[in-house]
């Protein structure tokens, strides 16, 4: 058999395979709420210097200097519902605040020529989701001034904050939910890192679509297969057309057989525009079933358990640590 040699990279993990730099970053641990300073007085005792992130407007070609808390503000809007918990909320500024300090010195360490000097991009297929003010006015509608207050105070109570492991940024890769039990990186990219491993994430089966069935009949199955598979051969049988090989704990499908072709099971996520790559087959005469669970890479915090937890009075100290085994929550800057 063939082996389909897999070219995609998920888009909240696009620095995932870079290996990490040494940060500037210094600061003890901190994991109970009372011990989190309000953002003015932390940011007057402890003499931080707040920062700007550079973006590079692919639309335009600017570059454009955002201070850290209006990005922090902008990535949560762009990627976690307004109207989850504020906790949830809180989790999320972290775990975007961590992604751009990651992405802003790997770029420091090894710029990307596209970047034209910049941390990162406003595009989304590439780097996490971000909305200017305007665009959140647009998103938001009539609701902007509630639903805006609400991350804004979210993300103020966190912005002194990262997620470190070995006094480096994390990968803190996110995703909408899992299928019941988060995957590791390894099963997801090849690439394990020791605070990306499976995390019990039960709430996420009650997420609405959560389980998702998508019916291709013979003539779509095979147009999509043999663009997206170079070199596929299909057979009279559509039942061997798709035949999965591994799954994982989590219930990632690793490996599969697509025709001839022994592929990923992100492979034929992307090429089918599954949800995920929790799916399960089956087939009618001359149709093919699938069944997804949860929606995304299934890597590191879930977001509606995130909610859940948040909900069960959980805090975001809380969330972090059971999502990202290991870390430790420090101070996003250093001394002057």
């Amino acid at each position: 058999m063939k082996r389909y040699l897999p070219a995609l990279l998920l888009v909240t993990l696009s620095t995932a395979l870079i290996p990490a730099v040494p940060v500037i970053f210094t600061g003890k641990p901190h994991t109970q709420a009372a011990e989190m300073p309000k953002l003015k007085e932390f940011i007057e005792e402890e003499n931080i210097s707040v920062q700007a992130y550079n973006v590079l407007d692919i639309s335009t070609g600017e570059v454009m200097e955002v201070p850290v808390r209006d990005y922090v503000i902008g990535a949560v809007c762009a990627e976690m519902p307004a109207l989850f918990e504020p906790e949830a909320l809180k989790a999320q500024a972290v775990a975007a605040h961590t992604y751009a300090e990651r992405q802003r010195l790997l770029e420091q360490k090894n710029p990307t020529k596209e970047l034209c000097g910049a941390d990162f991009s406003n595009d989304t297929s590439k780097y996490q989701g971000y909305f200017t003010v305007s665009q959140i006015k647009r998103y938001y509608g009539e609701n902007f001034d509630e639903y805006y207050n609400k991350v804004a105070a979210a993300a103020d109570e966190v912005l002194p904050y990262i997620l470190t492991y070995d006094n480096e940024p994390i990968i803190s890769a996110f995703h909408s939910m899992s299928s019941g039990m988060t995957e590791s990186s390894e099963n997801a990219w090849g690439t394990p890192e020791p605070y990306l491993v499976p995390a019990e994430s039960k709430a996420d089966t009650s997420a609405p679509k959560y389980m998702e069935e998508v019916r291709l009949d013979r003539e779509l199955l095979a147009s999509r297969l043999t663009s997206g598979f170079e070199g596929i051969t299909l057979s009279d049988d559509i039942k061997s057309w798709i035949q999965i090989n591994e799954v994982s704990e989590s219930g990632t499908v690793l490996t599969a057989y697509a025709g001839d072709l022994l592929v990923t099971g992100n492979d034929i996520r992307s090429v089918l525009g599954l949800r995920s790559a929790c799916f399960s087959i089956d087939y009618s005469e001359d149709e093919i079933i699938i069944t997804t669970r949860g929606f995304g890479h299934g890597v590191g915090m879930s977001q509606y358990g995130a909610n859940a937890m948040a909900q069960e009075g959980k805090t975001w100290q809380d969330i972090l640590q059971h999502y990202y085994k290991g870390c430790e929550i420090s101070f996003a800057g250093a001394k002057e």
